[in-house]
């Protein structure tokens, strides 16, 4: 079965020459060296400062809330994409926060920044886009309505490692940033995360909260838990950043292999033009939940799977309240990603697209435009 996705797995050698290191100093968690080598190296990487290194994506979240005074006792809400992975919504809701969902752009699928003001409350804090697929949101728009409002922008660019926008990271924009570095990411570290700040001063706080609230061993400054990035993690995320642009490389050829194949045959995401892409995901939307079974089910009759990304809307989860998300529902429910990752052979990347095209094209007698 080729699978959707694949965790890359760097340099073995590599690998066994920092875990070597670890045992000679027996410095194992507590902001060690590789902690602090993989910080630095991954803020000169993504052309950022003030990054956080976390214990996953999700803590990266709730640390973010935290730190902007987003969370904590009195009531607030936050608004957000419905179409997402279910802990950009989770989060909220563990830190007390309610997700207020407003819908989706119908083309590039992210947050359509025409629908955040009139869903505004004197108890919203926060606007959370997500950069879906690693596609850059409208940061201009939604920033100034922030701005207007007195609001707080905090971006899940779980999908977004290493994107521009106008030559610069996007992972800059908003008040913070959110990196997820899960083991089927495009770089991780099997688990971690990571929080780029806007403010030196936020980063501190974060940095005391993911800490146990501790300024210093006999100082406790802040309410805070344990959300630390440990060596062995580290570890793994130095050995992935070495050979990112091998991982690149293989991921592009397949990317745009999907790409060629199913243009004017299926609707592809609208990519903002001022953004790269990393090739992180290769999503495709079908014409209804009919062709998306079809598709699924013939893939599998050819061992190749495939994934609904990301279904269900999470207005209809119970997670928060929606101010009509009826775009988000109809484009979850007609979405499936592509297999793509490193290794991936140019056979299988041909394979996988002339099945596609058998069932979209071929046996359904139409496309899904």
């Amino acid at each position: 079965m080729i699978p959707v996705t694949k965790p890359y797995l760097p340099s073995r050698e590599k690998l066994d020459r920092y875990i070597d290191g670890i045992y000679e100093r027996a410095w194992l968690t507590n902001n060690g060296p590789l902690v602090q080598e993989l910080t630095q190296r991954l803020e000169a990487y993504l052309g950022v400062e003030n990054l956080l290194l976390v214990g996953n994506g999700t803590l990266a979240l709730q640390i973010a809330y935290r730190a902007l005074n987003v969370s904590g006792d009195r009531p607030s809400e936050a608004i957000t994409t419905p179409f997402t992975y279910v802990a950009t919504a989770s989060s909220l809701k563990w830190e007390g926060v309610e997700p207020v969902f407003v819908d989706i752009d119908p083309d590039t699928w992210c947050l359509d920044p025409a629908n955040i003001e009139a869903a505004i409350t004197s108890t919203t804090k926060v606007i959370v886009p997500v950069h879906v697929f690693g596609n850059a949101c409208d940061v201009e728009t939604i920033e100034a309505i922030a701005c207007q409002h007195g609001l707080k922008v905090i971006y899940d660019g779980a999908h977004a490692f290493g994107v521009t926008y106008k030559g610069e990271s996007l992972l800059k924009h908003g008040d913070a940033t959110t990196l997820s570095f899960h083991a089927t990411k495009l770089f991780h570290s099997i688990e971690g995360g990571a929080i780029i700040f806007k403010r030196k001063e936020d980063l501190e706080r974060a940095r005391r909260m993911t800490n146990f609230g501790l300024a210093a061993p006999e100082e406790i400054t802040d309410v805070g838990i344990n959300a630390k990035m440990s060596e062995f993690q580290a570890a793994m995320g130095l050995c992935v950043l070495d050979e990112i642009d091998e991982n690149l490389k293989g991921r592009e050829k397949a990317w745009h292999t999907y790409e060629a194949a199913f243009k004017s045959k299926v609707q592809l995401q609208y990519r903002n033009p001022s953004a790269s892409c990393n090739y992180a995901y290769f999503p495709m939307m079908l014409k209804d939940q009919e062709k998306l079974f079809a598709t699924l089910e013939h893939l599998r009759s050819k061992d190749i799977s495939a994934r609904r990304y990301f279904y269900p809307s999470l207005d209809i989860a119970s997670y928060g309240k929606a101010v009509g998300a009826g775009i988000s529902q109809d484009v979850a429910s007609r979405i499936i990603c592509l297999p793509i990752f490193y290794g991936l052979s140019e056979n299988d990347q041909e394979l996988i697209a002339n099945s596609v095209i058998e069932i979209v094209v071929s046996s359904l007698g139409e496309g899904v435009l």
